[in-house]
């Protein structure tokens, strides 16, 4: 079960370079920020969205960042739908040329997103706005409001629900929605992207590298599940008010 995440808190960024002519100027004479899925046909914001362009091999390529060179085609940041693009060979169409996918392209994809939102974390570590172990975030908590839990999915049942009762009513005191959840990383992954050998428990404050966690998280969302389906307390980490 995958948590839906704002993708509203961010500035839609300028289209990258190479397929801005997609859709051409709307009425006013502005380029458009938004983009078709290949694989539905409808026009969303990109930020929701995976860019794929073509390698000089002509290879189909995740370009998570949007920044790539060259003709981009995108497709909603969902693994059914990725999954329907390939079984209909739709990136030849959407490339109007050959477009070969090697490998598993689905798989590449995740891990690319994956790997977007442990560089946030650790951008977020280097910039001063994350609280890492059990006493630093049950410490944030009690001081500020949570913008993100992020557990080790991996870790114990006991600290989590400690931290998410505390966080959520903090939060709830304030007027904020209840943290978000990112659990879908191993101790081990997230010592190694905050420098220290294994984190279980880390919390991110609000502000802008949030809000940005938020729109790359929420991409991830859609290919794998933040909340672990094997954790005993799944029903409290999902319930909202």
């Amino acid at each position: 079960m995958s948590q839906a995440l704002p993708i509203s808190e961010v500035e839609t960024p300028q289209a990258p370079s190479g397929d801005e002519a997609e859709f051409g100027p709307d009425k006013r004479g502005h380029k458009s920020r938004l983009r078709r899925c290949l694989a539905s046909g409808e026009v969303k914001d990109p930020q929701a969205m995976v860019r794929f362009v073509l390698s000089p091999d002509g290879i189909v390529t995740p370009d998570v960042a949007g920044k790539l060179p060259g003709r981009g085609v995108w497709v909603s940041a969902q693994k059914s739908a990725l999954e329907t693009v390939i079984k209909a060979k739709s990136f030849a169409r959407g490339f109007k040329g050959k477009a070969r996918v090697e490998g598993d392209l689905i798989a590449l994809t995740e891990q690319m997103l994956a790997r977007r939102v442990l560089g946030l974390i650790t951008m977020a570590r280097k910039s001063g706005v994350i609280a890492m172990g059990y006493d630093q975030v049950q410490s944030m908590a009690r001081e500020a409001s949570t913008a993100f839990r992020i557990e080790a999915r991996d870790g114990s049942q006991d600290g989590r629900g400690k931290i998410r009762t505390l966080s959520k009513a903090i939060n709830r005191e304030l007027g904020l929605p209840d943290p978000i959840v990112i659990g879908c990383f191993s101790a081990e992954s997230l010592g190694k992207a905050l420098a220290r050998e294994s984190v279980v428990h880390a919390a991110i404050k609000p502000g802008g590298l949030a809000a940005t966690l938020s729109v790359e998280a929420g991409r991830l969302s859609g290919f794998t599940a933040l909340i672990p389906s094997h954790w005993p307390d799944i029903k409290h980490e999902t319930a909202s008010r």
